[in-house]
């Protein structure tokens, strides 16, 4: 197991299409969970399994998204991580957990181990979040961590919230939280 991080409750590691794929097709099959991402669901556990051997991040820019677990069981929780934005020209935070796991602080303490893990590790500049506005809890993870707002953007043809943490004031501003 690749272990990228490890939490007070949580690792977070590569994506292992063999293992995670069920837990990625439960994931994006729950409507719920989808609502604010304009993601389609998985047909099957066979092509979420596809998908994930084919996700390019890893090997394209060393860091991506990373399967998500509960450190006293392995319980496969969602996922969390950086992955590399065309769009913002640069990586951003995103998450994603299993509606089970909701409102139990595994997204806010994952997203910030990331963000930290890209500013320490990978020694980014910049981390960048988006969350749907209608996406409350979502929008709520990115202020927590120590992200700043910016404004107003798009996401998925829905009204979302731009933030953003720079290397130089993120651990300043994070601490004081």
């Amino acid at each position: 197991m690749a272990t990228i991080i490890e939490t007070p409750r949580l690792i977070l590691r590569e994506i292992l299409p063999e293992t995670d794929a069920a837990g990625f097709f439960e994931l994006n099959n729950d409507p719920e969970v989808l609502r604010y991402t304009g993601d389609l669901p998985f047909e099957s556990v066979e092509a979420a399994r596809v998908f994930l051997e084919n996700y390019p991040q890893y090997r394209l820019h060393g860091y991506g998204r990373w399967s998500t677990l509960l450190k006293t069981t392995g319980e496969f929780l969602g996922w969390c991580g950086l992955r590399f934005s065309e769009e913002l020209g640069g990586a951003d935070v995103g998450f994603r957990l299993h509606r089970r796991h909701w409102g139990q602080g595994y997204a806010s303490e994952a997203a910030r181990s990331s963000v930290i893990y890209g500013f320490e590790h990978l020694k980014l500049n910049t981390i960048w979040g988006k969350a749907a506005k209608a996406n409350v809890a979502s929008v709520r993870v990115l202020e927590k961590i120590g992200l700043c707002f910016l404004g107003d953007t798009m996401l998925d043809d829905m009204p979302a919230a731009l933030f953003k943490a720079d290397a130089s004031t993120f651990f300043d501003r994070s601490n004081s939280k």
